[in-house]
């Protein structure tokens, strides 16, 4: 089948129109194609805007379509869209609620328990959650009370400010930037002594980046050498030698053995001693008459002196 040109052209300028309605129409918030039903509600002042949801238990049901303020009733008259699955009876309450300071407000429903469920157009009941007006009340009284103290320590700092650059102040910003100068100068002349020491002791300090440079080479080959060295084998032998230590030193504690006995034995302590003064007496015998042991006679004679006691044993 074919078509006239103006068939053409009628079916293009309806289409036009169709699609400026429903653009439009969406652009205002309303969507031709949309299956919610539209629900009223009024209130005695506007705390709502267009993008505030609509909720149930706290869960996200609707949108609100638009806000109008009726000049005979004196009331903001909210139309609001839910989904068309809801239902919920007509009796029930729309709460106006805050969602906190940033968050803004919402509109919930407060569902009754009856069965005479709501229809599309109907207007329900309205309420304003209690201590709402009182909460933004006080969050703005906080909020100017904060921006008067904010204003006042600003005020504060631009006098304290304008007092420090005064010309006749002793302690002012001209006497800091004063000082300040005298600083960047000092460190500038300490930067200039300090490069002219690093350029007479050039060769000193690299001589001593060497050594270091030399030194921790032989560290690196010292602990390469250590990695190499059986640690576990000179520890369980370090250990094994303590070992025998303590037992030799358990038997000489004990008596045992020949330092054991000497150490422990008393009788052979006492007959050393006993052996010791002899001996000591034998050689101070020897020393005072010699020639009762060393006898030379020429002719056979004997010697005939007799052995005399000295008075100091010690002699």
């Amino acid at each position: 089948m074919k078509l006239s040109r103006e068939v053409k052209t009628a079916i293009l300028v309806i289409s036009g129109i169709l699609f400026l309605i429903f653009g439009f129409n969406y652009l205002k918030g309303t969507n031709l194609l949309d299956s919610s039903d539209a629900f009223y509600t009024e209130f005695d002042y506007n705390g709502l805007t267009t993008a505030s949801p609509v909720t149930i238990k706290g869960n996200n049901v609707g949108k609100i379509n638009e806000i109008t303020y009726v000049m005979e009733t004196g009331k903001t008259r909210v139309s609001f869209s839910v989904d068309k699955d809801l239902k919920f009876s007509k009796n029930s309450k729309m709460r106006l609620y805050p969602m906190g300071l940033l968050d803004g407000n919402a509109l919930a429903i407060i569902p009754a328990k009856d069965e005479d469920y709501a229809e599309s157009g109907d207007v329900l009941i309205s309420e304003v959650e209690p201590g709402l007006i009182k909460d933004l009340s006080d969050n703005f009284s906080g909020i100017s009370e904060g921006l008067d103290s904010t204003l006042k320590t600003a005020d504060t700092l631009l006098l304290s400010i304008n007092s420090l650059v005064e010309d006749d102040s002793e302690e002012g910003l001209k006497s800091a930037i004063k000082e300040m100068n005298l600083t960047l100068t000092s460190f500038k002349n300490l930067s200039g002594s300090f490069n002219n020491l690093i350029t007479k002791n050039q060769d000193s300090l690299t001589q001593v980046i060497s050594n270091f440079n030399s030194v921790s080479k032989n560290l690196a080959t010292l602990s390469e050498d250590l990695k190499d060295v059986e640690i576990s084998k000179t520890v369980a032998s370090l250990d094994q030698t303590l070992t025998n230590v303590n037992a030799l030193l358990a038997d000489l504690e004990k008596g045992e053995g020949s330092m054991g006995k000497l150490l422990k034995d008393e009788k052979l302590y006492h007959n050393l001693e006993v052996a010791s003064g002899q001996l000591s007496e034998l050689l101070q015998d020897f020393k005072l008459n010699p020639k009762r042991y060393i006898h030379v006679s020429v002719f056979g004679g004997k010697n005939k002196d007799d052995y005399e006691k000295p008075e100091d044993e010690r002699q």
